[in-house]
């Protein structure tokens, strides 16, 4: 509709009205998702992630620690994503150009890894799963890298130390010169992160080792720190927890359970309101002729007690009533459907989060599983071994070369992850086999989708049959397979 401006415009200069009426269509919205007519109001828009994560994370955090701790599927979503991403460890092999060099770096990775842990605790797969945990239960955390003395008795003069992002004086904020410190973390002047200022203990500690000391950050450089974290948005410098999304609905459905639970509890109580004198019921309450049952009774209108009820006086007139609640259905198909969303939120299964593998199939089971295996592998690969593990392989290498143990610096590794089971051996493995006999995939690319090297698997392949051949086995074993008896006279296979 036109307002009374437009009209005028338009009776006396057409054209001007008409550009008008197309401008006045270029203001009105092409996405319904844009309308404001519904009054959603999305909280701090614009804001960016460093001011969402210094009003919001510390809130989310205590809040993501409280339901791993407090609901079973939450505690068991979480150690069965940290299986799958960790796993027994991933697990590293030199690929510097001087064998010698690669061989050494092995050698002494293996004699390391147990004692990696400055807190004397786990070995470093150990710490990948703790590190791994905790960023994804708190959404980051730390990890100090501790250069030892050579008389340590270590095979490399290094330790590492996993803490929780507590550790970081999240609120610290200010200039520092050229540099700026935002949520704890100090940037140069090119936004390169030059240090984080960190507690010398944790703020939560119930027991504190410095007495009479005010608890103060102090500067750690950069190099010191892995900041293990998953960014979300670009410029993004914190991380948010993995439940983040879920954990409003997680609430709501524990108070559901809650709700639900008390309801049972009254489903299965049978009361009976009684009116006049209980004295002359055939089944009068036990001790009621008793003075203390008596004065009891007329008190608090309570006669006894039936098995998970009772029996209420009340005044006269009234008859006796029955009191029996009615059950309401739906609860078990509400429960189930709001953890498939929960699932969906953090980005795990349902199955692996609950355990419940009633409502799937093969071909259901395996579809999922090839989803979250596609999710897994890009964590793996885009945010655990960049971020954490080739940092680790790094200060390794560093501190073989300071130590003597190596002559030269050479970062070059290959890394290893968990390997993923079958959900059906028999189909998968001849599906693989059908598609490399048809010439749809090769050998090592089935092999690399298994997580395995190709070139290692060969190599060691033909380890294996070089050694059988030369025990005399590579027959008989061939023969085992074929499912045929041996010829007693010349040794072979009979047809």
């Amino acid at each position: 509709m036109r307002n009374p401006v437009d009209a005028i415009v338009g009776f006396f200069s057409p054209e001007k009205g008409l550009r008008r009426f197309y401008q006045r269509q270029l203001l009105k919205r092409a996405y319904e998702g844009a309308s404001e007519k519904d009054g959603w109001r999305p909280r701090r828009a614009g804001a960016s992630a460093n001011t969402d994560h210094a009003m919001d994370a510390t809130k989310l955090r205590a809040r993501s620690r409280a339901l791993e701790q407090n609901v079973p599927y939450i505690a068991r979503g979480m150690r069965a994503h940290v299986a799958s991403v960790i796993g027994t460890g991933i697990t590293p092999k030199s690929l510097a150009k001087r064998p010698q060099v690669a061989k050494r770096l092995n050698e002494l990775w293996q004699e390391w890894v147990p004692l990696a842990d400055a807190d004397g605790k786990l070995d470093l797969y150990g710490l990948q799963a703790l590190a791994f945990h905790a960023q994804e239960r708190d959404g980051e955390c730390l990890i100090r890298i501790r250069p030892r003395y050579k008389g340590d008795g270590l095979p490399v003069p290094l330790q590492l130390q996993v803490l929780e992002i507590d550790w970081l004086d999240s609120l610290r904020t200010e200039n520092r010169g050229a540099s700026t410190v935002i949520n704890g973390i100090q940037y140069d002047a090119l936004g390169r992160v030059e240090g984080y200022w960190l507690f010398d203990e944790h703020p939560g500690e119930i027991a504190t080792t410095r007495r009479g000391v005010r608890r103060e950050s102090h500067f750690v450089p950069a190099a010191s720190v892995i900041h293990f974290f998953t960014p979300e948005r670009p410029g993004q410098g914190r991380g948010f927890p993995r439940l983040a999304p879920v954990i409003a609905r997680v609430r709501d459905l524990q108070l559901y359970e809650d709700a639900e639970l008390a309801r049972k509890n009254l489903e299965t109580r049978l009361s009976v309101l009684a009116s006049g004198d209980p004295s002359v019921l055939a089944n009068a309450p036990t001790d009621f002729g008793h003075v203390q049952a008596q004065e009891h009774a007329q008190r608090t209108g309570e006669l006894g007690t039936l098995p998970s009820g009772g029996i209420t006086h009340v005044p006269d007139g009234v008859n006796l009533t029955v009191v029996d609640p009615k059950p309401a259905g739906g609860y078990v198909d509400y429960v189930r459907y709001t953890l498939h969303l929960i699932a969906a939120g953090a980005g795990w299964t349902y199955e692996m989060m609950t355990g419940d593998v009633s409502q799937v199939n093969f071909s259901s089971a395996r579809v999922r599983r090839l989803d979250y295996q596609r999710e897994v592998e890009m964590t793996q690969w885009v945010h655990v071994v960049p971020r954490l593990c080739d940092r680790i392989w790094r200060a390794f290498v560093d501190a073989a070369f300071l130590d003597g143990e190596i002559d030269q610096v050479d970062y070059a590794v290959d890394w290893s992850t968990p390997k993923w089971s079958y959900v059906n051996p028999q189909q998968e493995v001849r599906a693989d086999l059908d598609e490399i006999a048809g010439g749809l995939s090769s050998i090592s690319e089935k092999l690399r989708q298994r997580g395995y090297k190709p070139e290692q698997v060969f190599e060691e392949m033909k380890q294996d049959f070089d050694k059988l051949k030369q025990l005399g086995l590579l027959d008989i074993l061939m023969m085992l397979q074929k499912g045929r008896p041996m010829d007693s006279g010349t040794g072979s296979a009979s047809s």
